[in-house]
């Protein structure tokens, strides 16, 4: 069920859509676990595809998979359909592309170490600021030097041949501590640890591939395989807020479409907001309020609408509110805030209802013409037309064999960037040396000696060392030499220690 251009969510007193002309003013599904966040995810996801908007999504739990396989009938579902009056309901498999940054439930995901940047990185690494400083040096010097800095051991050789120049560096850009290249550099293997390998290399992702239709007109669902990411709660926020930031860069202003171009859903928003430095939740911040004007609406999900920050929470136009729990002051002070965020309805207590909601019913408000939140409403959320749970091992790789990115991301390709660029310059370097230094074979600096058919390198000439062509008897001393020896010794002597008395007198003459 669908009315002309906006997204069925369920019944209340009334039917409850969401607005396509305003889903790029961004929103925000909250609830206790086990509460339905995920199937409300679902049911927007399968009306944006609908109405040919992609979507994309971080998929913690499997469920979320199910979206690629038609629904199986279950009585539950379809007593709640008849009970909201869904009349058109019925089960469909909607068109999904698979991700994985591991390459292991889908198509590997990419970026490279220069456009991740250091703000980022840093934030990825846990550095403090002194160390975040060292690695923006290095993101200079690269940039400056022509360096493409790809994927880790790009980096890694960056943060040595840093180290190495730390004192040419530091007159121009500040001290360059060695400790400080030493703690990036276990922040970065403890990253490698947690996969991070995998994501930093070639070919990088085209952003644009997360915007396809279908030759039917609806858009492909973007399912990110997030469950072993979540093992590495800083990489998955960071990758996410790094999408963000590379859509915010990427696409054209467009203003207010009729419908986004893409809605992006943040699942366990908490993560990118937790410990984040003010640097890194003001570029937030920034990202959210300006990434409308390019089509994008962005969708957090979360258990407590507190983990939002209020600079964030205020942009959030559309909200879907499921049950909050209420034993610990916290969770009091949740409920409370949450209530506080809707347009009251004269007809509820919005805050005990908030407590009192069952499993698949929230409290939902969106906005409306000239941008105006509804009235928050009780409502029953519709059931979804896409299967509920995860889909198989052999289903999901059919479904990644059949994608129309199959083979255009699985292989990595290490192409010559800094890492060679460095090693092949410390060897010139090194050649360079040796050969002034007279180390290295040459005609310039040897001398050959012809034995057989070979030719053997002779000593250079004025080295002061003997050569093995002279005799032993050669190096013995006569009686002469050895008597003239002993006697400029003696006269040496002798000569010093008259100098030396003479000084010491003079000490003594200036001290008087």
């Amino acid at each position: 069920m669908s009315e002309d251009n906006a997204v069925y969510i369920g019944t209340s007193v009334k039917k409850e859509y969401l607005a396509l002309k305003l889903a790029n003013r961004h929103g925000l599904i909250a609830g206790a676990t086990g509460t339905g966040k995920t199937v409300s995810l679902q049911i927007l996801a399968e009306g944006f595809s609908d109405f040919g908007v992609p979507v994309f999504c971080a998929d913690v739990k499997g469920d979320l998979s199910g979206v690629a396989e038609k629904g199986v009938s279950k009585d539950f579902l379809e007593a709640r359909a008849e009970k909201i009056g869904f009349e058109d309901y019925k089960y469909e498999a909607f068109p999904s592309i698979f991700w994985d940054l591991f390459g292991e439930q889908g198509h590997p995901i990419r970026t490279t170490v220069t456009e991740m940047g250091p703000l980022l990185l840093s934030r990825l690494l846990d550095l403090n600021e002194t160390q975040e400083g060292v690695l923006n040096i290095g993101f200079r010097l690269a940039d400056e030097e022509g360096l493409p800095v790809l994927d880790l051991k790009d980096l890694r050789s960056l943060l040595v041949n840093v180290g190495e120049r730390r004192k040419e560096l530091g007159l121009e850009y500040g001290n360059i501590s060695t400790a400080s290249i030493g703690a990036i550099q276990r922040r970065l293997l403890v990253l490698e640890e947690q996969g991070g390998m995998n994501f930093f290399g070639e070919p990088a992702l085209d952003i644009r591939d997360f915007m396809r239709t279908t030759r039917d007109g609806r858009g492909y669902i973007n399912v990110l395989a997030a469950d072993k990411l979540m093992q590495s709660p800083r990489l998955y926020a960071t990758f996410l807020l790094w999408l963000l930031s590379e859509l915010f860069e990427e696409l054209p202003e467009v203003g207010d479409p009729d419908k986004p171009k893409l809605v992006f859903f943040f699942d366990e928003a908490h993560l990118l907001f937790s410990e984040a430095p003010k640097a890194l939740l003001k570029k937030i911040e920034q990202v959210v309020r300006l990434i409308r004007s390019k089509g994008v609406g962005v969708f957090f999900v979360t258990q407590n609408p507190l983990d939002i920050p209020d600079t964030v929470g205020s942009q959030l136009g559309n909200r879907v509110q499921h049950a909050l729990r209420a034993f610990t002051p916290r969770e009091q002070k949740a409920v409370k805030a949450a209530a506080g965020t809707f347009r009251p309805n004269p007809e509820l207590n919005t805050e005990r209802v908030i407590m009192e909601l069952g499993v698949g019913e929230a409290l939902v408000s969106t906005l409306e013409k000239k941008g105006t939140p509804s009235i928050v409403q009780r409502t029953l959320v519709r059931p979804p037309s896409s299967r509920l749970g995860p889909v198989t091992k052999d289903e999901r790789k059919a479904i990644v064999a059949n994608s129309p990115l199959y083979g255009q991301y699985e292989k990595a390709v290490d192409r010559e960037s800094a890492h060679e660029m460095l090693k092949r310059r410390a060897k010139e370097i090194e050649e360079r040396r040796a050969s002034a230094d007279g180390t290295l074979g040459g005609r310039r600096d040897l001398e050959y000696e012809t034995h057989g058919e070979f030719k053997v390198p002779s000593r250079r000439r004025g080295s002061g060392r003997k050569t093995a062509s002279r005799s032993r008897s050669s190096r013995r001393q006569t009686s002469s030499e050895a008597f003239t020896k002993s006697l400029l010794r003696s006269l040496g002597t002798a000569i010093g220690g008259a100098l030396g008395n003479i000084l010491r007198g003079g000490r003594r003459r200036r001290r008087r």
